[in-house]
């Protein structure tokens, strides 16, 4: 009987159904009490074949899902970046402009003094040393006293040159007297020429003495001031006094002798310092004779510590470059002028030196980590004002930081230098989501 009664309500139910649409909700709600349907908004089997066709409203969900997973990427080879996501992830973007590509010649080298910027402080005459007025690391300048010798060749040499100024000055008179007698008839002729022939040995033995002193690094009119600063004090002389002077400016890198050292004699040493002005120094290459062709002077060169020294760089020049092989290595000698005004390039330090071999202006210069290989073609990423677009380039000659563009790219356009393997990511993120 219930199934009877079920089957009736179900008839009424389609009948009234198709006259009254609203009232399909309540028939579908009674037959779901009894368990012969779903009730309204309840998940079931999907339909399968071509039993389902969805509706309207279920296509529009299906495409605005589709579009929300690559609408960045819609366009194939762009990517849409707000300035904050570029920004957020470290992508320098910077004009594209022409430079100059450079190829180098990587040879080990080492530091060493400029030949030229290095003096020695010599005893140039036999003594004792009385001074030394500096120590070592002490900067000094040119022509300043640095040490004072105590001297009995000197005092011999100074005494001999102010010995013949009293005799010239003596001799002197005694021939304008002699002169004079001769012009008034009351002296002889022979007087006369003997006073004349004094006068001028006196004065040949004054310019010997004066020699004499400059040869021993003495100035003549010095010591005759020094002798009449003596004659007014007594208890001070300067006869044996020998002061040696710095032959150019720089520092003190060797003292070689302390105060009471002989000096001068054979055995005994023969500088007192080394001195030697750092501010330029050299760097001593051996160049292999394949590539010795590729080396002029002139040439610039970037120099990098070999072993511990950070990121230090610096830029020389190349100031020689032997004409003669080294017989053992097959090599030649290249030297480098490098400026040390820091002092932070220590002679002696290992270095590896770039030779600048080639140079050559080129009108589109794009750094190598700019460039990506997408599908075996080289792009660059150009900034557009909604992101990046992806754009193929031709390449030409390279060096060791960029390469030359010869289609593809003007001066001027912007593309991204640094950190662009993030958006040849991202690319292929899009491409990605397209496949599936």
């Amino acid at each position: 009987m219930r199934l009877l009664i079920s089957c009736l309500l179900l008839a009424a139910g389609i009948v009234v159904g198709a006259a009254v649409p609203g009232v399909s909700g309540f028939v579908r709600d009674s037959l779901a009490a009894i368990g012969l349907t779903r009730p309204a908004g309840k998940p079931g089997p999907e339909p399968t074949g071509h039993d389902h066709d969805p509706g309207p409203a279920q296509a529009a969900a299906h495409e605005s899902h589709g579009h929300a997973g690559h609408d960045a990427h819609a366009e194939a080879g762009v990517i849409r970046m707000s300035p904050e996501q570029v920004a957020a992830q470290d992508i320098t973007v910077a004009p594209v402009a022409g430079g100059t590509l450079a190829r180098h010649l990587l040879v080990p080298g080492t530091i060493t003094p400029d030949t030229d910027r290095i003096a020695r402080v010599p005893a140039r005459v036999v003594g004792t040393v009385a001074e030394m007025r500096k120590r070592l690391g002490d900067s000094v300048q040119k022509d300043e006293v640095v040490a004072v010798l105590d001297s009995r060749e000197v005092a011999d040499a100074k005494s001999e040159y102010l010995t013949a100024l009293v005799q010239v000055e003596l001799q002197t008179i005694n021939f304008e007297r002699q002169q004079k007698l001769l012009a008034s008839r009351s002296a002889s002729e022979s007087a006369f020429q003997s006073a004349r022939a004094a006068f001028l040995e006196t004065r040949l033995r004054a310019d010997l003495a004066r020699q004499k002193l400059s040869a021993l690094g003495l100035d003549a009119a010095a010591v005759a001031a020094a002798q009449t600063r003596d004659e007014a004090t007594p208890t001070h002389s300067t006869l044996r006094r020998y002061e040696l002077r710095a032959p150019l400016a720089g520092r003190v890198v060797e003292r070689r002798v302390d105060v009471g050292s002989a000096v001068g004699k054979e055995g005994d040493p023969a500088d007192l310092y080394l001195m030697a002005d750092l501010s330029t120094v050299w760097i001593e290459l051996s160049v292999p004779t394949l590539d010795l062709a590729q080396v002029q002077e002139g040439a610039r060169v970037a120099v990098t510590p070999t072993r511990e020294g950070g990121d230090r760089r610096a830029e020389g020049r190349v100031i020689f470059v032997s004409p003669f092989l080294n017989a053992e290595t097959r090599s030649a000698r290249v030297v480098v002028a490098l400026p040390n005004a820091d002092l932070a390039w220590r002679p002696g330090t290992f270095v590896t030196a770039e030779l600048e071999i080639d140079r050559d202006h080129v009108p589109v210069r794009v750094p190598k980590a700019a460039l990506q290989t997408v599908a075996g073609t080289r792009v660059v990423f150009v900034r557009t004002p909604d992101g990046f677009a992806m754009r193929a380039v031709e390449l030409g000659r390279s060096d060791d930081e960029a390469y030359a563009v010869t289609a593809g790219l003007a001066p001027g356009e912007a593309i991204a230098v640094a950190n662009s393997f993030l958006l040849k990511a991202e690319l292929g993120k899009a491409e990605a989501g397209h496949d599936d």
